[in-house]
């Protein structure tokens, strides 16, 4: 649909206009099966988003970039339409008036071509397993050597055990320390006896192949919050793997969504849990930046005995996280996590759920969750240290800062030893990171990297104040800033950005959904999705200084390691230049192509 708005003229994609506040969630859309399954490029087999259904088909079917008038050696850098100065973003050539439209045409042609889906993103599930692999995941075949280093990197390594996962096309020294879903699945880590995933987006098929072929028959639970055709398209994927079973999340608020990343992994040996930001599908484990906090091997309590709780209080966390669910298929996975002893736990589980909250149950969950957390056992910080998010969607935070981000969201990140102090007009700096439409043309996918960045014109229309606070994504010092961001984190920094007080990975995304909001006068917290993330506190590391050291490049062979932190990207963030526009995927982008040479139209 045409629209047209203080910020030009644009064409809205397929039918996400809501204006709901959860509107840029990864909110699953229902593509059948039946077109999917024998050769379409109408989407992927498995639910998801309409943005990810933009960038798929756009992998299937580009649209290539011609312009005559420019040339042919030219950077892609180079090859872009100066944006208005203060428009809010650049909306390419669709902003412009048709007679001006009309002077770019015999310059400008649009071609699609139609590639063969069956060799790049087979789609076809009527034929035998082996048919519809994605090359993709055959690129990480593990040889024994890697498979040893990745033993020796989990076991004396990084004592934060937080890692990145592995990306296809950036120098191999980048990737050493970083871990495949292959990887987490290996023999090496145990003997698998059964295991959990609890995901958004799900590729069933995909999944199986991930574990070693000793294990592919082994009991695999999958918790999601799929509903009505997207279910039944999830279980029909399902169907030739009699191992597998599900538990349906349930989201009784409406655009909820269950967007936990996390696995339980049940060995002869014992328990591990990790805790991620990757969906379960080819693109999320290729060319993205993600974050992995693996635990320790968890070993099994001595029959009949209790306890194995950490410093953190990990595991009745995990275990009341669990209970959430109210799910007797989860209620087994409870039973085995209290015959496991988590006492080598460092890090604070951090999770929300969905409801309505008052009292003291408003600090179980959600930022308010963090905000206990912080006044409990972090050591009191100046107000001038900053705050950094980053993210990779945004919702609506209504029409300026204090309607939620600078007022209870913020007043949640800066809470710090015994009290809060609530300092309104957002006087703590606050840095956003959200990619650029440059990084997103720029970066190894190309533009369909957007169909992961759901920031959609009608919410970003009404909240052009929140632009100002954008950073660049940046990550040369982990070799990433071209593999677009899916991972999302938060920290408070010293104002030279070389101390971190806090430092937090997680599935939720910036948006009242995912971190709640307060209701009734403050007096409720409501919720409207499942969420996990890890917190990282200097005291729960042993020091006593109350903050990390920000970790330079590759962490040197050094005894005091534990006081860097591998922060992924690159600080202090870059704020955006006058010409910079965050990435929104549901409008064109036809000015210049991208790393592939082609545009961005996404319907």
């Amino acid at each position: 649909m045409l629209q047209e708005g203080a910020h030009g003229k644009w064409t809205v994609s397929s039918s996400d206009e809501s204006a709901e506040e959860n509107s840029d969630s990864e909110k699953p859309c229902t593509s059948s099966l039946s077109d999917a399954a024998c050769g379409s490029i109408s989407g992927p087999q498995y639910p998801c988003s309409e943005a990810r259904k933009a960038a798929h088909k756009r992998k299937a079917s580009p649209v290539k970039f011609t312009d005559t008038g420019l040339s042919a050696e030219a950077p892609p850098a180079v090859k872009q339409r100066p944006s208005q100065e203060g428009s809010g973003w650049c909306l390419s050539s669709s902003d412009e008036e048709p007679e001006d439209q009309q002077k770019h045409v015999h310059k400008e042609t649009v071609k699609e071509e139609k590639h063969n889906v069956s060799e790049e993103h087979p789609l076809n599930l009527c034929k035998d397993d082996k048919l519809s692999e994605n090359l993709k995941e055959e690129e990480y075949d593990v040889t024994p050597s890697e498979a040893q280093d990745t033993w020796d990197l989990v076991t004396g390594g990084s004592p934060f055990r937080f890692f990145l996962t592995k990306v296809r096309g950036i120098e191999r020294n980048y990737n050493s320390g970083a871990l495949h879903i292959k990887d987490i699945l290996s023999p090496l880590f145990g003997t698998l006896i059964s295991s959990a995933q609890f995901n958004y987006c799900i590729d069933v098929g995909w999944l199986v192949r991930q574990y070693p072929q000793e294990f592919r028959k082994k009991p695999l639970l999958i918790v999601h919050g799929e509903r009505r055709e997207s279910k039944a398209e999830l279980i029909a994927q399902a169907r030739p793997y009699e191992n597998i079973s599900f538990c349906q999340a349930k989201l009784d608020i409406a655009f909820g969504t269950h967007h936990t990343k996390m696995m339980l992994l049940l060995y002869e040996e014992g328990l591990r849990v990790v805790i991620h930001t990757s969906n379960l599908i080819a693109d999320d484990w290729h060319q993205k930046t993600q974050g992995i906090w693996l635990s320790p091997l968890y070993p099994r309590l001595p029959e009949g005995a209790s306890g194995g709780e950490s410093a953190t209080n990990f595991k009745s966390d995990l275990i009341s996280y669990l209970a959430a669910y109210n799910s007797p298929a989860l209620k087994e996975w409870i039973d085995l996590i209290q015959e496991h002893d988590l006492s080598e736990t460092r890090v604070f589980l951090l999770g929300s759920t969905p409801g309505r909250y008052q009292g003291s149950d408003k600090e179980k969950w959600g930022h308010f969750r963090l905000r206990k957390l912080l006044k409990e056992h972090a050591v009191p910080i100046p107000e001038s240290w900053p705050l950094v998010g980053q993210f990779s969607s945004i919702g609506s935070m209504g029409a300026d800062g204090s309607k939620w981000l600078c007022s209870e969201f913020q007043d949640s990140l800066v809470a710090a030893g015994s009290s809060v102090t609530a300092f309104r007009k957002c006087d703590v700096p606050i840095h956003l990171v959200y990619p650029t439409v440059n990084n997103v043309r720029q970066s190894l996918e190309g533009y369909p990297a957007g169909g992961s960045l759901p920031y959609s014109i009608q919410t970003a229309q009404k909240q052009l104040w929140l632009h100002s606070y954008f950073h660049k994504w940046s990550a040369e010092v982990t070799g990433r800033t071209h593999a677009m961001p899916h991972i999302k984190t938060y920290m408070r920094l010293s104002p030279d950005f070389q101390k971190i007080a806090w430092f937090l990975v997680t599935s939720a995304n910036l948006s009242k959904a995912a971190w709640g909001a307060l209701e009734k006068n403050g007096s409720q917290l409501m919720i409207r999705s499942y969420e996990l993330g890890v917190l990282f506190l200097p005291s729960a590391f042993g020091l006593d200084k109350g903050y990390f050291h920000v970790g330079r490049e590759k962490l040197p062979e050094r005894k005091d390691s534990a006081t860097y932190f591998p922060v992924p990207y690159d600080l202090p963030p870059e704020k955006y230049g006058s010409k910079d526009q965050p990435w929104i995927w549901n409008i064109p982008y036809t000015d210049a192509p991208d790393t592939h040479g082609n545009m961005w139209v996404p319907s």
